[in-house]
């Protein structure tokens, strides 16, 4: 996965006019309190497999498809407090995983057939568009904040297949709404160290959420465990450790070109990362 260091320079210009700019108001107290959250790590893909139509193999990305390996990764977020006990999150995670392999055995994808021996570029493009709500349940206390509230997602995911001579293609791509409950909880051990614990799950046939007759089922597990130092009044230092898993099986009755709509995807993913809280 690229990427451009003007993301970095556009995020840090950013960060720098809006921190002059709501300084004054944090400083006076203001029921609104604003942060930006930044992660930089690595992910290991500890299982990950996928089929791609009823009759299609089901495919071990980690086995015969070059994902065993470590995968840079970036995690961007911006909250919002109101009256210390409401918060808003906007987060984005580009997850985009490109490998090539030699295939160990044959491949069958939405009917098309990769013969064994044959060399196999592969995407997996997943990124996480996510907005999400929390309420703070402990309030007045100093040492220990619980909070539980909600997230939307959007899908929005591309998976593809392609012999390395060109001869032979093929994709399953989608985009729709995942909701999930979210928790987050911190305890301050000491001054300046604390941790903190934060999950978004949900577990639910999609024709139950969105009232369709897609039968699919659908999961997702984004669940972390950080240990975090107050460096000052504005910026916090963290290490990261995460889980990431879901996926989703069952057919798509819109979207049945170029195969039969079925998709099986099951993932789990482990990503280490360091970051840093900027309080604006």
């Amino acid at each position: 996965m690229k990427i451009s260091m003007s993301i970095y320079l556009m995020l840090f210009v950013f960060i720098a006019s809006a921190q002059q700019n709501t300084t004054e108001l944090n400083n006076e107290e203001s029921k609104f309190q604003f942060r930006a959250v930044t992660e930089v790590g690595f992910i290991s893909v500890l299982s990950h497999k996928v089929k791609l139509g009823e009759t299609g193999t089901y495919f071990d990305y980690v086995d015969n498809g070059g994902q065993d390996v470590l995968f840079p990764t970036v995690r961007f977020s911006l909250e919002m407090d109101w009256n210390n006990r409401n918060t808003i999150i906007l987060l984005y995670q580009p997850l985009k995983i490109e490998t090539q392999a030699l295939l160990k055995e044959d491949l069958v994808a939405n009917g098309t057939t990769f013969p064994a021996l044959t060399g196999i570029k592969s995407l997996y493009n997943f990124p996480f568009y996510r907005i999400s709500y929390l309420r703070d349940l402990t309030k007045n206390n100093d040492k220990f904040i619980f909070a539980i509230g909600g997230s939307l997602q959007i899908r929005n995911a591309t998976i593809s297949f392609e012999s390395t001579d060109g001869t032979r293609y093929t994709d399953n791509r989608g985009v729709g709404p995942v909701p999930a409950l979210k928790i987050r909880s911190r305890l301050n051990l000491t001054d300046r160290f604390y941790s903190e614990l934060e999950a978004d799950g949900m577990y639910a046939p999609i024709s139950v959420l969105n009232g369709s007759d897609n039968e699919t089922v659908g999961a997702i597990l984004d669940a972390s465990l950080r240990l975090g130092a107050y460096v000052n009044n504005s910026t916090n230092l963290f290490f990261n450790l995460r889980y990431l898993g879901g996926g989703a099986e069952g057919s798509d009755n819109d979207e049945k070109w170029p195969g039969d709509g079925y998709v099986k995807n099951w993932l789990h993913f482990f990503n280490v990362s360091a970051g840093f809280v900027l309080h604006l």
